[in-house]
């Protein structure tokens, strides 16, 4: 007898391939100069999101963890925060599936739309936090400078990032459930 809470093979092509699209579309990113960092636009998050949204919350958290670990460890600047990405990309995937796979595969638009927001907030959040903490611990900013880069620079790219993210999640997630779900790729 199988276990039901074991992950299936197409839960596992299914966080592969969703990993796969989060690192692809992590690449395509936009820079923003700053003199205190390196920031800017990509469209990963909105593959995070959808991950979470189409397959649930566990695979969407490990799809988007997993994709966005991978591509810090192909950035220097990045490689060393590689498992923060990893938790903090994981629980936006994990908080949209958790929220919204069941409103996707029942066409509940609105739900979907607040699984996305969530999702995506929590990131902005996350990110905000550990943004702020290395600044103090580990780039000697005293709480004020960290709290204020992060909150001017940091924060304000990322909150527009999540709106992109969730405009575009919703909306692929809305139009793929249902065919995905005829097909038998989803289930409910």
């Amino acid at each position: 007898m199988q276990n039901k809470k074991s992950m299936d093979v197409r839960t596992i092509v299914a966080i592969g391939l969703m990993a796969a699209l989060v690192f692809i579309f992590s690449k395509f990113r936009i820079d923003i100069p700053s003199p205190l960092g390196k920031t800017g636009i990509h469209f990963g998050n909105i593959m995070c999101l959808l991950g979470g949204l189409l397959f649930g919350a566990v695979p969407g958290g490990l799809a988007a963890g997993i994709g966005s670990a991978l591509l810090d460890l192909t950035d220097p600047v990045y490689a060393p925060e590689f498992w923060i990405t990893f938790l903090t990309k994981f629980a936006m995937g994990f908080v949209a599936g958790w929220l919204g796979r069941q409103a996707a595969l029942q066409g509940r638009r609105v739900m979907v739309w607040v699984a996305a927001a969530a999702g995506s907030l929590t990131y902005v959040v996350l990110y905000g936090l550990k943004n702020i903490l290395m600044g103090h611990f580990v780039q000697g900013f005293t709480w004020a400078a960290a709290i204020g880069e992060t909150m001017t620079l940091k924060v304000p790219v990322s909150v527009g990032n999540g709106i992109i993210a969730v405009i575009c999640a919703a909306l692929l997630a809305m139009a793929l459930a249902p065919s995905l779900h005829k097909a038998h790729l989803l289930e409910q």
